[in-house]
């Protein structure tokens, strides 16, 4: 993968995911591919997150596995070296950018600001994650950036549910969201993969 925006043409959400314990990571992740959902973002903030992101990129071959919560130059070597195809920040920083770059690990960036969105541009990303959505402003603050910035395009992470994630889908600058409720802690911990596939299910059909 060259570009993060191919990651938006497999489906209409990437799930965020969070592993505590390394026996989760493969089937989860099967899971998840079974139910037509193969871009898959593991957050690095457990200690078995890298184990976890190995373990995908090896035994889950439909699986197209990403690190999230990049945060340094070191982060981005990690992610590269544990077979991540993508990486995804909270935030964005020149420095974040420049060692994504270095590493060939194409980068999904976190925004909240128009600030942040021309610091990005800068950097010649266009494709950009708006986190903590809800948190910062939702659906109206998509619409607002969509004047200045017509040529930017944003996957809105944060506190987005089922229910809202086809409202943001709809805009026109809005190309995926990122949501947790794919993968709830307690069908996690439960080993509860076939309730899984079927959110994975529903969340393929949340844009017709």
């Amino acid at each position: 993968m060259k570009n993060t925006l191919e990651l938006a043409t497999c489906g209409p959400v990437i799930p965020v995911i969070v592993l505590q314990r390394l026996q989760d990571a493969v089937p989860l992740a099967q899971a998840l591919v079974d139910g037509g959902v193969r871009v898959l973002e593991v957050t690095m903030r457990t200690p078995v997150a890298l184990q976890c992101i190995e373990a995908i990129a090896r035994h889950v071959p439909g699986a197209i596995v990403g690190a999230g919560t990049i945060r340094s130059a070191a982060d981005a070597r990690a992610a590269k070296d544990a077979g991540s195809l993508f990486g995804v920040s909270p935030g964005y920083t020149a420095a974040v950018g420049a060692a994504c770059c270095e590493a060939g690990l194409p980068l999904l960036p976190g925004v909240a600001t128009a600030g942040e969105v021309m610091a990005a541009q800068a950097d010649g990303l266009s494709f950009l994650k708006f986190f903590p959505a809800t948190a910062a402003g939702g659906i109206p603050m998509l619409k607002a950036l969509a004047g200045p910035f017509p040529d930017v395009v944003f996957c809105p992470t944060g506190g987005i549910t089922p229910e809202t994630a086809p409202q943001f889908l709809a805009l026109s600058n809005v190309k995926v969201c990122g949501g947790s409720w794919l993968t709830p802690a307690d069908a996690v911990a439960a080993g509860d993969w076939a309730r899984i596939t079927q959110l994975a299910k529903a969340a393929q059909a949340l844009r017709a």
